[in-house]
């Protein structure tokens, strides 16, 4: 049984005009805030009034509790993540020399757990991973984007880039036709925006809590019938460093806030 998401979209794609904008020229990338009315942007910009805030709190806590059998938190090693952190999430998804692939915050941090306090991996979508990660990226609010950089991360870059140009589902869509081909528009009352990925974690009214980048991605797969990938997965890792290479230069946002 089709949705009424799939319907939007199918009808949305069918009318289409058949001359594609393309990829989005550099100078002419938007945050999704940009996209968002008055009242979502007024949650973003009030961190009172900002859920999302909630969680950065809660990270806040973690960052200096003790952990695993190393007994040591994240501060012992990092000391005051309001300078150690700054810029750090504008450089992520990053290349680990050790694995010999790109890493994102979240795979770091569980990295940072089992190496250097011998404590557990913390569970994708987690509420403490979340918040973590929320934590650590505020320290780089207004930080413009540098991911994707390192030579090294070329071809996973290029990977990643294949992905969101890549038809997929029974719907045979790809991301690029929604937000590169159609942002400004709206589906089912939601308006399109480019996707780009300046504010994650964030805080979705309609999930009601925060959520990663990969849980965005997930969700879009699904909206198009296609067999989203796990948690983790080198194409979620690679489709999240293209993402954030595509919007280098902007500025973080976290936690932004949106529909």
């Amino acid at each position: 049984m089709i949705s009424w998401h799939a319907i939007a979209v199918a009808t949305l794609v069918a009318t289409t005009s058949a001359l594609l904008a393309g990829e989005i020229p550099a100078d002419a990338r938007r945050s999704g805030y940009s996209f968002m009315g008055a009242d979502t942007r007024a949650m973003q910009d009030d961190d009172t009034s900002n859920p999302g805030m909630l969680f950065v709190l809660d990270g806040e806590a973690l960052w200096s509790k003790k952990a695993g059998g190393a007994d040591k938190a994240c501060a012992d090693c990092h000391g005051d993540a309001r300078s150690s952190m700054k810029g750090v999430a504008a450089r992520y998804p990053t290349f680990d020399k050790t694995l010999g692939r790109p890493v994102t915050l979240d795979q770091r941090i569980n990295l940072c757990r089992a190496d250097h306090q011998q404590a557990s991996p913390l569970p994708y979508e987690s509420h403490d991973i979340l918040a973590l990660s929320a934590f650590v990226a505020r320290q780089s609010r207004g930080v413009a984007i540098t991911a994707g950089d390192d030579p090294q991360l070329k071809p996973f870059v290029e990977q990643g880039r294949s992905l969101f140009m890549q038809r997929e589902g029974q719907l045979n869509l790809a991301c690029t036709n929604c937000h590169d081909d159609n942002f400004d528009k709206h589906l089912a009352g939601s308006p399109i925006t480019q996707g780009q990925p300046t504010g994650y974690p964030l805080y979705r009214l309609e999930w009601q809590t925060l959520g990663s980048l990969e849980r965005r991605l997930r969700s879009c797969m699904v909206g198009v019938r296609a067999q989203a990938y796990d948690y983790g997965a080198p194409e979620l890792v690679a489709l999240e460093l293209y993402l954030m290479s595509r919007a280098r230069g902007m500025p973080l946002e976290t936690p932004a806030v949106r529909p």
